[in-house]
């Protein structure tokens, strides 16, 4: 085993983050509600997306478990990784759009609450920033992808 494997996150990582994305894209997309209207739910096995109140706390679930992993991510990245390997410029890209994706999130929690309002405006503003940004997110990550940009890079042996 070489020293980024023994140092980065995993297969595991990867593919644990990738399918809490997917999750919450598409239960994410029950939000706006896009299923019944287009006739997705009426595919047979996809009825239980035409539930808003179901979707709605997937999506919540999801946010849970994204949060928790990206919690595990920081606190391993601030303990270990980073004393050998630092944020590329995708990296930082990347860690800005999920810090814009979580924080607009956190608004939208807040907005469901019962005792929070907001004017239509900022809601709304709040609404599209979230979507947007995921959106973003979505196309950085296919380009990096493409262009094989990393996360991290090794740190020069001067830096360490």
């Amino acid at each position: 085993m070489n020293v980024r494997e023994a140092v980065l996150p995993g297969r595991w990582m990867r593919w644990s983050f990738g399918i809490l994305f997917a999750g919450m894209a598409f239960t994410g997309l029950g939000q706006m509600p896009i299923f019944k209207r287009y006739y997705i739910a009426d595919i047979p096995g996809l009825g239980w997306t035409a539930d808003f109140f179901l979707t709605h706390i997937l999506h919540y679930l999801g946010a849970v478990l994204i949060l928790a992993l990206f919690g595990y991510m920081a606190a391993e990245y601030a303990l270990s990784i980073r004393k050998r390997y630092a944020l590329t410029a995708a990296g930082w890209v990347r860690v800005l759009l999920l810090a814009g994706i979580v924080g607009t999130g956190v608004v939208r929690v807040l907005k469901n609450l019962p005792d929070v309002t907001f004017s239509p405006a900022f809601t709304m503003f709040v609404d599209v920033a979230h979507l947007g940004l995921m959106m973003l997110f979505l196309a950085a990550a296919v380009l990096f992808a493409l262009a094989k940009r990393s996360w991290v890079r090794e740190r020069s042996s001067a830096a360490a």
